[in-house]
């Protein structure tokens, strides 16, 4: 005689092919979900895409191919600092000077943030600031300047050197610097922009350096780099 098989049985056996369904199904839902949702990447800036106020005007129009040019700086501890040292790396980007009483100090106290959660995050990543006042910012300044603020030598280069060069490179390469002023010590207007650049020398974000949220979003958007 067949022994007879319980409706408990097979309520229970009903309830662990509905759950395997359920749990199934939201597998693959998320696995499409995953696979149609676009991956987010940084776009790569060229000149054509800035306020023009801060491109030299025999750059203005171009929409491809814009790189960071070649430069030779001085950093705080007397060391010759070029393109070399950023290599095939990914590197944040400013322009400050020491006495300025505005923005800067704030940008400095932003970076030095920065600085702090590269150390554990992305230790490869590097700063790099540029004096727009490089009659004032001498070797010995720089390094007064470094200490006062907990400058990572092993992260952050404080650069000077000359002032047309620098000029230069912040309107035709970082594209962050507004025309001449009025002609006195401080007449290169510079920005509050901290300035992403990837391994292939390319602007990849611009962010503003005196708002400390900002520097969060740029560390996101360096995780979204470091896998592009």
């Amino acid at each position: 005689m067949k022994k007879k098989t319980s409706k408990k049985y097979y309520r229970r056996y009903d309830f662990q092919i509905v759950l395997f369904f359920i749990i199934f199904g939201a597998i693959a839902v998320s696995g499409f979900v995953w696979v149609l949702t676009p991956k987010q990447i940084l776009p790569v800036y060229q000149p054509a895409m800035i306020d023009p106020k801060l491109v030299d005007e025999s750059i203005q129009f171009v929409k491809k191919y814009h790189t960071i040019a070649p430069f030779t700086m001085t950093n705080q501890n007397g060391q010759t600092i070029t393109e070399k040292d950023y290599e095939n790396k990914v590197y944040v980007a400013d322009f400050f000077f020491t006495t300025c009483p505005s923005i800067c100090p704030i940008m400095t106290k932003n970076m030095f943030s920065l600085q702090e959660k590269l150390k554990t995050k992305y230790p490869e990543v590097k700063l790099l600031s540029y004096s727009v006042t490089p009659e004032i910012d001498t070797i010995e300044q720089l390094k007064r300047y470094a200490i006062e603020n907990k400058v990572d030598d092993k992260i952050w280069n404080l650069v000077t050197g000359d002032k047309k060069e620098i000029y230069t490179l912040a309107r035709k390469s970082y594209l962050v610097v507004q025309n001449d002023g009025n002609g006195g010590p401080h007449d290169m207007i510079h920005t509050e922009n901290f300035v992403l650049i990837d391994k292939e020398n390319r602007i990849r974000g611009y962010y503003d350096g005196t708002d400390i949220n900002e520097m969060d979003r740029l560390i996101t958007e360096i995780g979204m780099l470091k896998n592009d």
